[in-house]
């Protein structure tokens, strides 16, 4: 499985980014796509997952700011970044996750968020 990472960049902090991550490969029907994200100097963390039955899981830092989407024809996930603060500044991975070959990573796109 291949993850193809696009919509990182630079913005003002209270604007808007959206992240897409096409996965290509072997898809399976059953599984989790989902976005990390690893700030300089800290550990990576879980921003959401969303699994290919729509049901979402979010960091208690980006609820409420952040929403998951995907596009199971497409083999898509998407991350719609809102209010963005300079705190989220961040590589965003986004991973691909099959119950039986396990998780798999993309290369990683930065955002950079400005006060």
């Amino acid at each position: 499985v291949q993850l193809q990472a696009y919509g990182g960049g630079l913005v003002q902090a209270g604007g808007s980014l959206r992240l897409s991550c096409a996965a290509s490969g072997s898809i399976a029907s059953i599984n989790v796509m989902g976005w990390y994200r690893q700030a300089p100097g800290k550990q990576r963390e879980l921003v959401a997952t969303i699994t290919s039955g729509r049901s979402t899981n979010y960091a208690d830092s980006v609820k409420g700011r952040f929403t998951i989407s995907r596009d199971n024809a497409k083999n898509t996930v998407y991350l719609q970044m809102n209010s963005l603060k300079p705190e989220d500044t961040a590589v965003y991975f986004c991973t691909y996750n099959n119950p039986m070959r396990g998780t798999y990573w993309g290369q990683g796109t930065l955002v950079t968020v400005s006060s």
